[in-house]
């Protein structure tokens, strides 16, 4: 059986997963293989493969060639490269789907990827410095280890590309719009899986006013109006908007200049304040994982915590009043999914839009989350970036121009 194979790339992981190449009329509708992942690497890096039926779960430490971020993801790329040349051949592929972070103005769709389509890519980098290059990595390893092999191209900001004029506008001269520096929103993939998901829920109709929280390391709101985004919390780049694990999120351009002028920082050493060490972390001083704040006493972790909520909650009434009103909060990735006590804290942020929480169903997990009294759907939806990408793979080569 043909397979699709999807990576997901970025600086300190590649994740993998494969797909069974069928016709099918919804992402979930195509059976994962198996998946895995490299994790850790420029500290400490492991191996992980997971829903393979043939075998346990396999997970262990890996010794890789080279320091540091960069080093490491190479050498992680070619032994994920020999493990699945030796595990499955290259023959069995149907083509491979790529998560590409930033579309840039020009890609609003799945695109077949040549020699251009990268070029084009590549230089859309300094829209993306820390995500794209690791995207476009397995792209030009896998291009010359299997030249015919298709590859596509799956933006995470094709989902937001629809958005009203207004909702991609900066308040900056002509000029600068025209060279792309707009809103363009991210974790696009996850929006469009997710609001599929939640339209099954609703008997197959597509929800009329959603936010849909994507709480995860990476953190951000959509609203979605009828499927269609209508605004994001990030904008120019994956840095805006939310607090997250690591970055700031939103804050005052002048506090930028301030650190520039006055503090005596470099751009650098700013670029990697706001990406690195920011967010979770750097309030905390203690983790950027939401698991070890919640379970730690330290003020700080609580303060972090906090914050993370707050901020959270402003955004969601930023959003409603661009929707005009709200029927459906969803929750997903990996803190939307798996911390109730953060749902909760949201949802209790939330009550003067009418949501109320089923305390017993939130703490189970359930899919639906909204108490008796609730006037709006609360949702916990688990999302599938891989999935989304495996479908998208699959119905641009079944359509004629993706041949």
């Amino acid at each position: 059986m043909s397979l699709v194979l999807v990576f997901n790339s970025g600086s300190s992981s590649l994740k993998f997963a494969l797909f069974e190449a069928a016709a099918a009329s919804a992402p979930e509708a195509m059976p994962c293989a198996l998946s895995g992942q490299i994790s850790g690497l420029g500290a400490a890096p492991r191996w992980q493969l997971d829903a393979d039926p043939g075998r346990p779960r396999q997970e262990h430490s890996l010794t890789l060639d080279g320091d540091g971020d960069d080093a490491q993801q190479q050498a992680a790329l070619a032994y994920l490269l020999d493990w699945l040349e030796a595990e499955i051949g290259w023959q069995r592929l149907a083509a491979v789907g790529h998560r590409i972070v930033h579309g840039g103005v020009h890609y609003c769709e799945a695109t077949r990827i040549d020699t251009e389509t990268l070029a084009a890519l590549e230089a859309l980098t300094p829209l993306a410095p820390l995500h794209q290059p690791y995207c476009l990595a397995p792209v030009s390893a896998l291009a010359e280890r299997c030249p015919d092999l298709p590859q596509v191209a799956c933006f995470d900001t094709a989902f937001h590309a629809g958005q009203p004029a207004l909702a991609q506008r900066f308040a900056l001269p002509q000029r600068f719009h025209d060279e792309g520096m707009r809103r363009y929103g991210f974790h696009g993939l996850s929006y469009d899986y997710v609001s599929r998901r939640l339209s099954e829920e609703l008997g197959g109709q597509p929800g009329d006013r959603v936010v849909i929280a994507h709480l995860g390391s990476g953190a951000s709101l959509c609203a979605i109006a009828w499927g269609r985004s209508v605004a994001s919390s990030m904008g120019f780049t994956a840095l805006d908007g939310l607090m997250m694990g690591t970055r700031s999120g939103s804050l005052d351009p002048g506090l930028v200049l301030h650190l520039i002028q006055q503090c005596g920082m470099s751009a650098a050493e700013v670029e990697r304040l706001l990406y690195r060490e920011a967010g979770l972390l750097g309030v905390s001083g203690i983790s950027a994982d939401m698991r070890q704040l919640l379970a730690s006493s330290e003020p700080a972790a609580q303060l972090a915590v906090e914050l993370f909520v707050y901020r959270i909650v402003r955004e969601i009434g930023s959003l409603v009043a661009a929707l005009g009103g709200l029927d459906h909060l969803v929750f997903t990735a990996g803190i939307g999914e798996r911390a109730d006590t953060v749902r909760a804290a949201i949802v209790d942020g939330c009550d003067w839009l009418g949501a109320h929480l089923d305390t017993a169903a939130n703490r189970a997990h359930a899919t639906s989350i909204a108490g008796a009294k609730s006037t709006i759907g609360l949702w916990v939806l688990a999302t599938d970036e891989a999935q989304m990408i495996a479908w998208q793979t699959q119905q641009l080569l079944a359509s004629p121009s993706g041949r």
